[in-house]
């Protein structure tokens, strides 16, 4: 018989079936990946650099759906806030790929490119060389977090006794719709308004 037209397995076929069950379950193994798809596990060892490389491949499947052209936005607040929002939507998109990728080191070059880009802007703002990755690393830091806090129940709080903590119920029933977003622009101003900050201190 001849050669499918359509071949049975390629990089983009095992990420997609990776990140199916990253999705799914939080998580995924080689042989699971071969028995969706119908092939041997040797197979799929064929197109990838291992676990490892499947996991860079979902990074940067995922990554791809950030808005790179944020970061060219000016000025550099305004570059940076773009650029939140959008890595934002990108992982709450796919909230339990955020343990996986954020416990492996950063390798896929295309995302590694993005990095250099954001640090680029920050250089260029005037940021001394210091705090450019801390700055990018906090700003992680509130992204993923708000990231997972949109896949989490609207009702997070749950009062059995609301005598027992009166205040924490008042203030839960002024908890407006849209609570994840409201927190994540509050957070996000308070970042921004502490790195104008910084880099005032740090201009002659």
């Amino acid at each position: 018989m001849g050669r499918p037209r359509t071949p049975l397995l390629d990089r983009e076929r095992i990420t997609t079936t990776a990140l199916e069950l990253v999705d799914e379950q939080g998580d995924f193994s080689v042989p699971q990946i071969a028995r969706r798809l119908g092939v041997q596990t040797a197979s799929v060892y064929h197109h990838v650099d291992g676990r490892d490389g499947i996991v860079e491949l979902l990074r940067e499947r995922v990554c791809d759906a950030i808005d790179g052209g944020a970061l060219d936005r000016e000025p550099w607040d305004t570059a940076m806030a773009a650029w939140a929002r959008s890595y934002r939507a990108a992982f709450a998109a796919h909230p339990r790929a955020i343990p996986l990728l954020t416990t492996s080191p950063v390798r896929a070059p295309r995302v590694l490119l993005q990095y250099e880009k954001a640090v680029v802007r920050l250089l260029g703002a005037g940021f001394p060389l210091a705090d450019v990755m801390p700055v990018i690393i906090a700003l992680e830091n509130l992204v993923l977090g708000s990231a997972l806090d949109m896949a989490a129940p609207e009702a997070m709080w749950e009062l059995t006794d609301e005598t027992a903590t009166p205040q924490l119920a008042r203030a839960l029933v002024e908890v407006a719709e849209g609570r994840t977003d409201a927190a994540f622009e509050l957070a996000l101003a308070g970042y921004l308004e502490h790195c104008r900050r910084r880099l005032d201190a740090a201009t002659p």
